[in-house]
């Protein structure tokens, strides 16, 4: 039964992450960028709970995020790029207490494989308006914006999940 309320309430944060960079973080899009808040869960996922953990999260929120209006993509492109930053991340993390400049650095790299992912399967499905020189341009202010946000996101993304599960021991 708490599994279950606690997965709910983790699906309710990403429904609600995800609402929120479609909706209003959209109108702060920079070359067609906005700041990736489902990928900050899926990084505080990471951090608090491991590999396998942050791969499911990344994966629900990637998908919900592929299917969210106004995608004009194949989805599961994102899920794709966020089982592997979720796994990633939580393979790198450390056991011990996580600090700011480690957590930016996991964010920047997240971002960075998170982007480069989405992008490259782009390019392979031959996506309308996918190229290497976009990509190229979109990167940078990708890792620029979720380093920006980590701040106000992270930390509270972290005390949510601590709270719903303690870490698990590896």
């Amino acid at each position: 039964m708490i599994t279950g309320i606690r997965a709910g309430i983790v699906a309710v944060l990403i429904v609600v992450t995800v609402t929120l960079q479609v909706s209003i973080f959209s109108h702060f899009s920079i070359s067609g960028v906005v700041p990736d808040l489902a990928l900050l869960v899926v990084i505080a996922a990471a951090l608090v709970r491991g590999p396998n953990y942050a791969a499911l999260v990344g994966f629900v929120a990637g998908l919900v995020l592929d299917l969210a209006p106004p995608a004009d993509h194949t989805a599961g492109r994102w899920a794709l790029s966020f089982v592997i930053v979720g796994y990633a991340t939580g393979m790198v993390r450390s056991d011990g207490e996580t600090t700011v400049p480690s957590t930016l650095f996991l964010v920047a790299s997240g971002a960075f494989i998170g982007t480069s992912v989405f992008a490259l399967t782009g390019l392979v499905l031959r996506e309308p308006g996918v190229d290497v020189a976009g990509a190229l341009r979109v990167v940078p202010v990708a890792i620029g914006y979720d380093l920006l946000l980590t701040p106000l996101i992270i930390p509270l993304v972290l005390l949510l999940f601590r709270r719903l599960e303690p870490a698990e021991r590896w």
